[in-house]
C-alpha cells in the first residue's frame, strides 16, 4: 500500500545519514483542485511542496516555513507555505507559453528565498540563495550546503495524482574525539556517505512516485541497517478565514473599500491558496468600520 500524505524519517544504524521520505496524495490533490496549472508549472509546485516538508523535517521550529522562488520568467513566482504539524499549502503565478521545465529557463533566473519564522513570532530566520541549477532538487542541494553546511541529496518528483520527495543528509561526525579520531571518523563517514548517495541515485523517478517507504528503502540500502520511523501525517489546510480578510479590508482603508463597494455592488476578496470566495455587501462594508474597530493585517498560515 501506497504511503498516503505522510512524512517518515529514517537513519543509518552504523554511520551518520539520516533520510526523510514525503507522500503527498490527498493534500497534493486538494492543493491544486482550483487552479488549472500547466503541466510544466505544476509538477515544479507539486515538487517545491514536497521540498518545503523535507526541509522543515530538518529543522526544529514551532511555526511557519515559507518556501518562495521568483524571477523574470514565465513562471515568475512560486509560494509554498508549510507548518511544523506538516500542514501545506501552495500556489504558483505563470504568464504566457510554459513549456520548457528546465528551472532556469521556467524562472529566469531568479532567486529562493526561505523564511522561517515561529507561531509567536519572537524569532526569524531567512535565508537567500540563486535558482541555479536545472533541476529544483539542486537548487535545495546548493541552499543546504550554503546555509546548513550539510551534504545533502534530493529527489523530488510529481504527477496529477501526487508529488513526492526523497532527502539524505550527512550528518557530523567524530564529535568530542581526539584528532587522529576525528580525521579516522570523518575518512569513514565520508566514504558511507558516497556509498549511500550513489545507491539512491539509482532510483528512477517512476520508482520513487510508485513505491512505498520500506519497499524503496529496501530496494536501494538491502544490505544497510536501516531503521525506518512511524510516519507523520501530512495534509493540506488553508486558514483563510472571514476574519482574517476583514482585517485585509480594514488594512485597505475604508475609502478604498467603499469605493469597490460603490463600483461593483459588492466586494469579493478570492484566497490565491485555495481559491474560496469571501464576499461583503454593503452591510458588511459598514460592520468593518464601526467605531473602535482597529485595523490588523493577518498572519498567513498558523
Amino acid at each position: 500500500m501506497h504511503d498516503g500524505d505522510t512524512l517518515r524519517r529514517f537513519i543509518f544504524e552504523r554511520f551518520p545519514v539520516r533520510g526523510y521520505i514525503v507522500h503527498l496524495d490527498a493534500s497534493w490533490r486538494a492543493l491544486i483542485e482550483h487552479h488549472d496549472y500547466p503541466p510544466v508549472v505544476r509538477e515544479t509546485l507539486g515538487q517545491a511542496a514536497a521540498a518545503t516538508l523535507l526541509l522543515g523535517a530538518t529543522i526544529k521550529f514551532d511555526g511557519l516555513l515559507t518556501l518562495q522562488l521568483q524571477g523574470p520568467g514565465p513562471m515568475h513566482l512560486l509560494v509554498v507555505q508549510a507548518s511544523h504539524r506538516h500542514a501545506v499549502r501552495g500556489v504558483a503565478r505563470w504568464r504566457g507559453e510554459v513549456a520548457d521545465p528546465a528551472l532556469e529557463a521556467l524562472t529566469g533566473g531568479g532567486q529562493v528565498t526561505v523564511t522561517v519564522e515561529n507561531a509567536d513570532r519572537s524569532s526569524r530566520y531567512q535565508g537567500i540563495v540563486p535558482l541555479t541549477g536545472a533541476r529544483l532538487a539542486e537548487c535545495f542541494e546548493d541552499y543546504f550546503a550554503r546555509s546548513e553546511q550539510l551534504p545533502t541529496r534530493l529527489w523530488l518528483v510529481a504527477t496529477e495524482e501526487r508529488a513526492v520527495g526523497l532527502l539524505l543528509q550527512r550528518l557530523p561526525s567524530g564529535a568530542g574525539a581526539s584528532t587522529e579520531e576525528l580525521a579516522h571518523s570523518v575518512a569513514e563517514g565520508d566514504e558511507d556517505w558516497n556509498r549511500v548517495r550513489l545507491l539512491a541515485a539509482t532510483l528512477s523517478a517512476a520508482e520513487l512516485a510508485t513505491l512505498p517507504a520500506e519497499e524503496l528503502l529496501h530496494r536501494l540500502f538491502h544490505e544497510e541497517d536501516v531503521r525506518l520511523f512511524e510516519p507523520d501525517p501530512v495534509y493540506f489546510q488553508c486558514t483563510c478565514s472571514r476574519e482574517r480578510v476583514s482585517g485585509i479590508l480594514r488594512s485597505l482603508g475604508e475609502r478604498e473599500v467603499r469605493e469597490l463597494l460603490a463600483e461593483r455592488g459588492n466586494v469579493e476578496v478570492r484566497c490565491e491558496f485555495c481559491n474560496r470566495a469571501w464576499q461583503y455587501d454593503a452591510v458588511d462594508v459598514e460592520g468593518l468600520f464601526v467605531e473602535g474597530e482597529t485595523v490588523s493585517t493577518p498572519r498567513a498560515l498558523q
